[in-house]
């Protein structure tokens, strides 16, 4: 200290006072930060007790899409941990299509259920979601509650927390991410088409072996999204950048033609010349394994060599990426607003989001679905659970993964505006 400092401080006493006052001050903000911190944790670690306690001994009905053996076992598989671990009773509840869920719930708001629903878990993302959210249908803030969110970095990585471009406010958890993967028969053809305009040329060249299923299945919008997007990318940033928000009349005129150009010159090549689509998606790995088609594509790359091991697939297949992008996105899961078990569904989902339960998930052998954990936020232990497999079917190598760029889904609004021009164009009679 100066001795100008020294001097002020003998001639003014008080200034001595309100030194040691505004240090004594400093030191109890500093305590009571650190014990507020520690209380906060404290009563978090409590609030969680408090859920375990009330959701064990629970049964919970996950209502999810119920098409893939893969996915059904890895479901039964969480159900027995749960039952080990929390004597919870999982029931899956198989769905063709989301919107069932969604319309089950609606129905019960409507009739003023709103304490015994019979959706306690649902697999949700997009439309879906956004039709929920904007119903009131889901339980709001209860993700960040959950333990093992915090392993996903939300903070870091907003698209833990962001379903096609929709804010989720802590209405569904992140559950694995996924991207449009196409697959082939290289006895048939060494060389896939690597673009939209490569595969229009491959057609022609093999008439009748690619197809996509009819919309609203989720695998032909996929498909769909993916060739709206990439044929508008040559299009002006405020043009393109459309996608990205609420569909409406002049987005619609601007960004539409070029998808339904496309189309009109693809479908004659088609299989069955374009006068029929299949119902599903599942239907085109059947006509890929009956060798009725030579090129398909799916949003399970796991699945591929799945089914080549369970000789579903030919041997021959080839996966890869398209290097005019992938269609990517995160699948979510939430708990609607009138669950009847929300406690046990809050400990199941946190679950499913425990380093266990990703590693094992995303085991080529078991579902081959990508973590949604930062492995950054992991110990080197769990980390080298998410090591892939020195050894894998050559199916299971995915071509131009590294060179593919990763295509954000466009705002939910489109997935319905193009489902329904589809339906009108080319649904009638087929």
């Amino acid at each position: 200290m100066s001795l100008d400092k020294i001097i002020f401080l003998i001639k003014r006493p008080k200034a001595i006072l309100h030194i040691v006052a505004a240090t004594a001050l400093g030191f109890f903000i500093c305590a009571s930060f650190g014990a507020g911190v520690a209380y906060a944790k404290t009563n978090e670690q409590a609030a969680w007790s408090d859920i375990e306690a009330r959701g064990a001994n629970q049964e919970v009905y996950f209502h999810a899409w119920g098409g893939d053996p893969q996915i059904n076992r890895y479901i039964q598989w969480v159900a027995d941990q749960l039952d080990q671990q929390y004597h919870i009773k999982l029931h899956h509840v198989k769905l063709t299509d989301t919107s069932e869920a969604v319309s089950r719930v609606l129905a019960e708001k409507s009739a003023a259920n709103d304490h015994n629903g019979q959706v306690d878990l649902v697999w949700i993302n997009g439309e879906n979601f956004a039709a929920m959210a904007k119903h009131q249908l889901l339980t709001p803030n209860w993700v960040p509650q959950l333990p093992n969110f915090s392993l996903t970095d939300p903070d870091n990585n907003p698209a833990m927390t962001r379903d096609f471009g929709v804010p989720t406010q802590g209405m569904e958890a992140p559950w694995g991410k996924a991207a449009l993967t196409f697959y082939y028969d290289n006895l048939v053809s060494q060389t896939p088409p690597q673009t939209l305009p490569q595969l229009s040329q491959w057609t022609q060249q093999h008439p009748g072996r690619f197809t996509y299923p009819k919309p609203p299945d989720f695998l032909a919008m996929s498909f769909l999204k993916y060739a709206l997007i990439v044929l508008n990318s040559s299009q002006p940033a405020a043009i393109k950048n459309l996608l990205y928000q609420p569909a409406t009349a002049q987005s619609q005129a601007l960004l539409l033609p070029v998808l339904w150009q496309y189309l009109d010159k693809l479908h004659p090549n088609l299989w069955r010349k374009g006068q029929h689509f299949m119902s599903s998606g599942m239907a085109l790995r059947r006509l890929m394994g009956d060798s009725e088609l030579a090129l398909a594509f799916t949003f399970s790359a796991a699945d591929v060599p799945a089914a080549v091991a369970r000789f579903d697939l030919p041997d021959s297949i080839r996966s890869y990426r398209m290097r005019d992008g992938s269609l990517s996105n995160i699948h979510f899961i939430a708990i609607p607003y009138n669950a009847t078990h929300i406690d046990s569904a809050k400990l199941a989902v946190n679950f499913l989001l425990s380093p266990e339960a990703q590693a094992k998930k995303q085991q080529p052998s078991v579902w081959g679905d990508t973590s949604v954990i930062a492995q950054s936020q992991l110990p080197a232990t769990q980390q080298a659970w998410f090591q892939p497999p020195t050894q894998s079917h050559p199916s299971a190598i995915i071509a131009n993964q590294d060179s593919s760029p990763a295509l954000s889904e466009p705002d939910p609004s489109w997935t319905k505006v193009i489902a329904t021009q589809w339906l009108q164009r080319y649904g009638v009679m087929r």
